[in-house]
């Protein structure tokens, strides 16, 4: 039996898969149509892990003129069965290939000298040219000083158009550039204070490279967001926008539910297909259905290894959740409301604006929902137009970012209730004050956001986050007492007099809180929850039966 090929999780360079004889899933295809579009400059918006950067190498490798000969990585690849009018474009160009993703710096003098050593890098991936009498003796000083990192920082500003006319000059051919994840730099600097600054830059570096430049073949760009003409694409008439929403290319990022149907079929685990689908589908580019090809990679990888391991969220480990926490720490109540029907299954209808403005998140909190749609964390149902305002109706695509929504809430939740004095709260519980118990959790539930799918799991979380931190006191959870298991317990630590045993119940019927909490208190009394506790010094025992519905409680002591 043929040995399989391994997965290659974490390898983003098309080389290395074809030589390594890893499983490729083919998009080979999508050279075909870049070629066939002849557009001068593409941008392809894509969620962060769905193949952005393992496209760009693929690119890359198939239009180069190098010294080696890469024809024989396309071999038996889809692309190579286009006939020749396609492969005569391949090793004919010379190609500027730059990454920004790792510019994540705290300042912009940070984030600007790495810029710099990555313009340094792809000046010295072409040395060749350093030595070459086709360069005016002005061009080769400043690509010399480049590469030593001493050049004046203006130049760093056109260091790509420079590159283009050199490369150029030198192979008579013009050159192709491809940056990848160009926005990474601009959100790192909206969060850190200096977006302003990398917004200059990454507008003058566009536009001398991207604008007139008679040294271009054509550019393709990948990122998450589309960043507003106004802001960074100013005066570039030759832009071709290909977002989620967009038909073209729509197969290319991330697996069709057919490439995933054979991966599952490659590696025998035909009977995991429901289970993926759950997971890590749900999306839709254009009107393709699309899988989360990181996630799908990692649980198969994980299946093969052990069979039989449940699914997991993969995806949360590597996508930056910093705008979804910065929507649910800043929503306002309406905000709150939408996300909790979202999170219950439930679509909405919002307006999406793809032309991206960070500035404008702060002033306008309708920005939130295309942040969310165009970095994956929604998918679009259907589109219409309103007094020339788009609306797309979106839902949460799947149980993976479903899990992400449910633990980020539940984290900010924590924050906030840790940044705010909640001696009000201890005070009610060991004093029996039922009333303001029952008034201070209402006061939360209506601030947080809710899952009520989860019924008791949810608020039992819920009050874990609410009850942890108490000075001197310790929580538990489902700790074994009596002939049981009580929801939760708060334990006085020092002196072991005080004890607090919260039994938690939930329904969808307002009418039934009152007669949950007798049920709860019941319970503590029938497993003898305090036995345990008396045995252990406890005194002075307070029994909480809690009962909800929605976001309102109902609280009774005994």
């Amino acid at each position: 039996m043929a040995e399989l090929k391994a997965i290659p999780m974490g390898i983003e360079d098309f080389k290395t898969i074809i030589d390594k004889k890893c499983y490729f899933v083919d998009k080979t295809l999508m050279i075909k149509d870049l070629i066939d579009s002849r557009a001068m400059v593409t941008l392809f918006t894509r969620p962060r892990r769905f193949g952005k950067t393992l496209n760009m190498s693929m690119i890359c490798r198939y239009f180069e003129k190098t010294d080696e000969d890469n024809s024989y990585l396309f071999r038996g690849l889809k692309i190579s069965e286009t006939g020749t009018e396609y492969l005569e474009y391949m090793g004919k160009y010379p190609v500027i290939s730059v990454s920004l993703k790792s510019m994540k710096q705290p300042n912009f003098e940070m984030a600007f000298s790495e810029f710099k050593k990555l313009i340094a890098n792809e000046v010295w991936r072409h040395n060749e040219i350093l030595n070459s009498e086709s360069i005016m003796p002005s061009q080769l000083e400043k690509l010399n000083l480049i590469c030593r990192g001493t050049a004046e920082n203006s130049d760093y500003y056109t260091s790509l158009k420079l590159l283009s006319d050199c490369l150029f000059e030198v192979y008579g051919e013009k050159v192709i550039i491809l940056i990848d994840e160009y926005d990474v730099p601009l959100e790192n600097a909206y969060f850190r204070g200096f977006y302003e600054q990398m917004t200059d830059l990454v507008r003058s570096v566009f536009e001398s490279a991207l604008k007139t430049n008679f040294s271009l073949e054509f550019a393709v760009l990948t990122g998450c967001l589309r960043i507003s003409k106004e802001s960074i694409f100013t005066g570039l008439n030759n832009l071709k926008v290909n977002s989620v929403r967009s038909g073209e290319f729509s197969e290319y990022f991330g697996f069709t539910e057919k490439e995933v149907e054979s991966l599952a079929k490659y590696y025998s685990i035909e009977n995991k297909m429901p289970d993926i689908k759950k997971w890590y589908d749900g999306y839709r580019f254009g009107i393709t259905e699309i899988y989360n090809p990181w996630s799908v990679l990692n649980y198969i990888q994980n299946e093969i290894a052990i069979s039989d391991s449940p699914p997991e969220p993969y995806w949360s480990n590597t996508s930056s959740n910093s705008i979804i926490h910065k929507l649910v720490t800043e929503s306002d109540e309406t905000t709150r409301e939408m996300i909790e029907e979202l999170v219950n299954g439930s679509s909405i209808t919002v307006p999406i604006h793809e032309d991206i403005v960070y500035s404008d998140i702060d002033v306008n909190t309708e920005q939130i929902w295309s942040f969310l749609l165009l970095t994956g964390y929604l998918k679009q149902i259907s589109t219409e137009l309103r007094n020339n305002i788009i609306y797309i109706t979106v839902m949460i695509p799947n149980l993976e970012i479903k899990s992400i929504y449910q633990r980020t809430i539940l984290q900010w939740f924590r924050e906030k209730t840790n940044s705010n004095s909640r001696d009000e709260l201890f005070n009610a519980l060991v004093s029996r004050n039922t009333q303001a118990v029952e008034d201070i959790i209402c006061d939360w539930l209506d601030e947080t956001i809710s899952f009520y799918d989860e019924k008791e799991q949810y608020y039992h979380g819920f009050l874990t986050g609410l009850f942890s931190g108490f000075k001197g006191y310790s929580l538990k959870s489902n700790r074994e007492s009596g002939d049981g298991r009580p929801d939760l317990l708060i334990l006085e630590r020092k002196r072991r007099k005080t004890a607090i045993i919260i039994e938690i119940k939930a329904d969808k019927d307002f009418l039934k809180l009152d007669d949950l909490c007798n049920q709860a208190l019941n319970q503590i009394e029938i497993n003898r929850y305090e036995s345990e506790l008396v045995q252990e010094g406890y005194s002075d025992i307070i029994k909480y039966g809690i009962a909800f519905c929605k976001k309102s409680c109902k609280v009774k002591s005994k």
